[in-house]
């Protein structure tokens, strides 16, 4: 099968389609053959050699959509099966950018019924860790949230999961997504010159002790680099999001995007051997939606 993989770290010309051996499924795993898979900055940092793992060959990707295609001892799930999985892991050997993958049982779902493959490959990485990034959060009905990058693939997911439970939330963007931030349940928006007041501030962002500023005293900020967010003050809980696979929350959320909750968005796609044009094309910036590498 072919499979991407990043052998010595640089730019988009580091990432080389190769054969590898297909893999089989152990015990409590299963192999998807893949429809789609989504590419992620997570991507981009592997590939420059920001999370190490020099020395081998190191598989991409984490988001997948796809059939179910051997299964291992144990499994939940059957040959045929229309899937989508979170594969987590910095320095794996094999990605879900690959024409098969294997999985851990646990990390499945079963697809959202109403979108193409193409669009479920955008849901795991993302909507995962914006209802995980949420539960730390630890927000009620009526509170208030300032989401950070709110146009974001995981501050967009964030916004519409908090606007779902009832919570006041506010997006903070560049002028040109106000529209698109509001229509994904925002009450309000901003650009800048926010004030303190908030009970919580989701950063995916990335912007720190500014937006830390912006949450009221003993309220809650989150981040989304893990280990990277700015110790406490005021009272304020800090912690950032370390995103984990969990096929029956992912679940949840692929029923959310049948229910018309959850929008999914797709800005491109490319072929697997045109890995390297959608490395490059993310890295240029500007992307609204994710980009979809379809084997």
């Amino acid at each position: 099968m072919r499979v991407a993989v990043v052998r010595t770290f640089g730019g988009p010309e580091a990432v080389e389609v190769v054969e590898h051996e297909l893999p089989e499924p152990g015990a409590r795993r299963v192999r998807i053959k893949v429809a789609a898979a989504a590419l992620n900055p997570v991507d981009l940092g592997v590939r420059g050699g920001f999370f190490g793992g020099a020395g081998k060959d190191i598989g991409l990707g984490w988001d997948v959509a796809g059939t179910v295609d051997a299964v291992g001892a144990g499994s939940l799930w059957n040959v045929g099966d229309q899937v989508v999985a979170l594969y987590h892991g910095l320095t794996k050997d094999l990605g879900t950018h690959a024409e098969y993958v294997v999985v851990d049982t646990d990390a499945v779902a079963k697809a959202p019924a109403t979108v193409d493959a193409i669009h479920a490959a955008t849901l795991p990485l993302n909507a995962l860790t914006a209802v995980q990034a949420l539960d730390l959060l630890e927000l009620t009905e009526g509170q208030s949230l300032l989401v950070a990058g709110a146009a974001g693939a995981v501050g967009g997911f964030a916004v519409q999961l908090a606007a779902s439970r009832g919570v006041l939330v506010t997006g903070l963007a560049r002028a040109r997504d106000e529209e698109f931030v509001r229509s994904l349940g925002a009450a309000e928006f901003t650009t800048a010159g926010v004030a303190r007041g908030f009970d919580a501030v989701l950063d995916t962002a990335v912007l720190g002790e500014t937006a830390l500023e912006w949450v009221r005293d003993g309220g809650a900020y989150v981040g989304v680099r893990p280990g990277a967010h700015p110790g406490s003050v005021r009272g304020v809980r800090t912690a950032s999001v370390s995103v984990e696979a969990d096929g029956a929350r992912l679940a949840e959320l692929a029923g959310l995007v049948d229910e018309g909750v959850l929008t999914l968005r797709v800005a491109e796609t490319y072929t697997l051997d045109a890995v390297a044009k959608a490395h490059a094309r993310l890295e240029e910036g500007g992307v609204r939606g994710r980009l979809v590498l379809v084997p």
